[in-house]
Order: C-alpha cells, then sequence, then structure tokens
C-alpha cells in the first residue's frame, strides 16, 4: 500500500472539487475525522495494517460528496474502488476500507473495532469544545439542503440526535461522552426556557 501517495492524492481532490457551500463535509472535516481516528486507534492498540486501513477509510469516508449528498458514503466506497488500486491495495484491503465507510452512515452500525473507531471518530466533536462551532457548519449546510429552516428546529433534532447517539470505544467513552452529556442537558433547557 503506498499510503502516502494515496492520502495525497485525495486531500489535493477534495481540497480543489469538493463544493465551497459544504461548511461542515469539508476537507477541514476529513482532517479532523483522520486526526481523531489516529488518536482513538493508538489507545485502543491498533498498528501497523489495521491503523493504515483505518486512516485510509478517514481520509476516503466523505468523498461522496464529490457526486452529491445523497447516499454519499456509497458514494466514497466507489471512489475508493476507483482509486486505491492505483495505490496498491488489494481488493480485500479496499472491501474493509468501504465497510468502515458504510458503518458512518446514521444510523451508525460498526461491526468490529476498526468500523467503531472510524464511527467515533467521525463524531468526536460531539464531545469536545469545538460542538457548538462544528455544530454551526452543519446547521448552515443542512439549511442549504432546505432540511432546517430555523434554529429551534436544528436544537431539536441536536437534542433527538444526542440523545439516541452513542460512543463505541472505550477511549471515546472516557473521553467524550461527559461533555456530550453536558451538551445534551445545555440544548434541552435551551429548548425548554
Amino acid at each position: 500500500m503506498e499510503f502516502l501517495k494515496a492520502k495525497k492524492f485525495i486531500v489535493s481532490k477534495l481540497s480543489k472539487e469538493l463544493p465551497k457551500y459544504l461548511k461542515y463535509h469539508s476537507v477541514e472535516h476529513v482532517k479532523d475525522v483522520y486526526d481523531s481516528a489516529e488518536r482513538i486507534a493508538k489507545e485502543e492498540k491498533v498498528k501497523g495494517e489495521e491503523l493504515t486501513l483505518l486512516l485510509t477509510a478517514a481520509l476516503f469516508h466523505d468523498s461522496g460528496f464529490l457526486h452529491g449528498q445523497k447516499e454519499h458514503e456509497k458514494g466514497s466506497c466507489d471512489i475508493a474502488k476507483e482509486f486505491l488500486p492505483r495505490f496498491d491495495y488489494s481488493e480485500e484491503q479496499i472491501n474493509r476500507i468501504c465497510g468502515m465507510i458504510m458503518a458512518t452512515k446514521i444510523p451508525q452500525t460498526p461491526h468490529n473495532l476498526l468500523e467503531e473507531i472510524i464511527c467515533d471518530a467521525d463524531l468526536d466533536y460531539l464531545g469536545r469544545e469545538d460542538f457548538f462551532k462544528i455544530g454551526n457548519y452543519l446547521f448552515t449546510e443542512l439549511s442549504l439542503y432546505g432540511l432546517i429552516r430555523n434554529e429551534e428546529e436544528w436544537d431539536k433534532l441536536q437534542v433527538r440526535f444526542l440523545e439516541t447517539h452513542h460512543y463505541f470505544t472505550a477511549t471515546a467513552m472516557k473521553n467524550r461522552k461527559e461533555k456530550k452529556d453536558e451538551y445534551l442537558r445545555v440544548l434541552r433547557s435551551k429548548i425548554h426556557s
């Protein structure tokens, strides 16, 4: 696997070709998920080829947005299948990467540790200090798609999402759950006031 070449390729492609109106599903989000996946993987003792496959999945997980928002996870897998063979990834490795990408589809459905890590990395911000800042990017994007009309709808959507979301890895539960629960309380009180 020529991981560094694959990384350079997809980051460059996303930087040039992702629509600029995507404030949440941006190159910054991809880099954030990559960094979060790397951090969680370290704590979960993931190394070697497993780590390379995980980080590749993180880099490609939202590349489907190059072709639109609808079923972007499947689109991301199509892009991985198209380009990763050029970087000496085997069919089996690409299938594992696609398993991780598909696990991030909401509601998340991980079936193994690597899929759990990418799911937690994808929503790592829910339990971080930048929760409201990143949430605003998603609000802007969902408004653009006509999925949200105003801030009140957004707050209610976030409450419903936070109530049903749970982290999968011990690392994310330890490092992010408490803060996420705090944000849920804040949003509930905002709605009820």
